[in-house]
C-alpha cells in the first residue's frame, strides 16, 4: 500500500518509464505477462512505493480503450479479483465464508466496472450465481471459456 507518493509528480510517465524498463511496449503486454495476478500485486512489481493498483487499473482500461478491448479488461479484472479472493479456486462448500469471499470478489469487480458496462457484468454476476461454475473453476485470464460466454466481445 502506498502513503500517497504514487500520486506525486507525473504518474502516468513513472508508470509507463516502469513497463518499458521492464521491456514491454504497453502496460496491457505487461499484464498479459502476469494473468491472474492482482492489480496490487502488478502495481507493487512497478514500484513498491509509489505505483497504486489503481494507476495500474486507471492505465489499463485506458489502453483497452483505444483498443476497442473493454469487454476483454472486464473480464481481466474479474480474473485478477478472483485470484485475490479465491486462490484456490470457486468454493466448493458455498457456506457464509464461500458465500462471502464470491460477493467480495464480484462486488469489487462490479465496483472497478467501466460506466458502458455495468448492465452486463450484473447480469454476468446474476448468471453466476444462478449458474454457479464447477467447484475449483479458476480462470487464468480474460479469454477463459465461460467468462467468454458471460461477456462476449462485442466491440468492432
Amino acid at each position: 500500500m502506498t502513503d500517497g507518493r504514487s500520486w506525486q509528480g507525473n504518474w502516468k510517465a513513472r508508470l509507463y518509464a516502469r513497463v518499458r524498463e521492464r521491456g514491454f511496449d504497453s502496460l496491457t503486454s505487461f499484464a498479459e505477462s502476469r494473468p491472474a495476478v492482482s492489480l496490487n500485486a502488478l502495481a507493487e512489481e512497478l514500484g513498491k512505493d509509489d505505483v497504486s493498483g489503481v494507476q495500474v487499473m486507471s492505465g489499463l482500461l485506458a489502453e483497452a480503450e483505444q483498443r476497442r478491448q473493454v469487454t476483454r479488461f472486464v473480464r481481466d479484472v474479474l480474473v485478477r479479483e478472483l485470484s485475490a479472493t479465491l486462490p484456490n479456486g470457486w468454493p466448493v462448500v458455498m457456506d457464509d465464508e464461500g458465500r462471502f469471499q464470491v460477493a467480495k470478489a464480484l462486488g469489487c469487480w462490479s465496483a472497478d466496472t467501466p460506466d458502458t458496462h455495468k448492465e452486463r457484468v450484473r447480469q454476468a454476476r446474476a448468471a453466476l450465481r444462478a449458474i454457479p461454475p464447477p467447484a475449483g473453476w479458476r480462470p487464468l485470464g480474460p479469454d477463459d471459456e465461460l467468462l467468454r460466454t458471460l461477456l462476449p466481445d462485442d466491440e468492432a
